[in-house]
């Protein structure tokens, strides 16, 4: 029996104004995650989306980041769970993407995430990253403060107290890491407050909530 044919944008746009009652062309966040059969390519359809600043594209199949480039208002981007390998197609965000959730990809090499200069929090946690000179890339995000890295090779490879230190030590501006707040000698002692509500929030609470949105 043949597999199904992959879902489109247009097709998963539509089902999605369909159970929202939302028009896509005016919406500000578009949830397009877990579609069946998945979605494998992004198209020039997501042009229609010009008033988007939340598009969730996670749980498909899409293997390439392309056709975001009239989605200038777009702020947070969520493709957790697909075969993501590269940044490539994400130049054109580079003046209004703040969140990216990419968690659950094939990236190996940061190459070309300097461009998201404005960018203050990404999860990309298991993912396929070796090498610390790729992560240092990471120095190219001035404003970048929370960081989701668990499940890489390179976190595997570490002592998690040896992680934590290098991470926060090569990431200076980094104010949150895996999902706890990251202390440096210079910094005040914490107190309850600084704690609450979210300094004890499990990892997997992150993940979880990031590729379910």
């Amino acid at each position: 029996m043949a597999a199904p044919k992959a879902t489109t944008i247009k097709e998963a746009i539509k089902r999605w104004e369909d159970k929202t009652g939302q028009h896509a062309a005016t919406a500000t966040e578009v949830c397009l995650v877990f579609q069946w059969p998945p979605i494998e390519k992004m198209d020039n359809t997501l042009a229609s989306l010009s008033c988007c600043e939340k598009l969730s594209l996670s749980t498909n199949m899409i293997e390439k980041v392309s056709s975001l480039n009239s989605l200038k208002k777009l702020r947070v981007l969520s493709l957790g769970r697909n075969y993501i390998k590269s940044f490539s197609g994400m130049e054109c965000l580079g003046d209004t993407l703040e969140e990216l959730w990419l968690s659950y990809n094939l990236v190996e090499k940061l190459k070309g995430i300097n461009v998201l200069r404005n960018l203050k929090v990404l999860y990309m946690s298991n993912n396929l990253v070796k090498e610390w000179s790729e992560f240092n890339k990471l120095q190219d995000l001035p404003n970048l403060e929370d960081l989701l890295f668990v499940g890489n090779p390179l976190y595997d490879g570490c002592e998690l107290d040896t992680w934590r230190s290098e991470a926060a030590r090569r990431l200076p501006n980094l104010k949150k890491l895996d999902g706890e707040t990251v202390l440096r000698e210079d910094d005040p002692p914490l107190t309850v407050a600084d704690m609450q509500p979210d300094g004890g929030d499990a990892v997997e609470t992150l993940v979880s909530a990031e590729t379910n949105d």
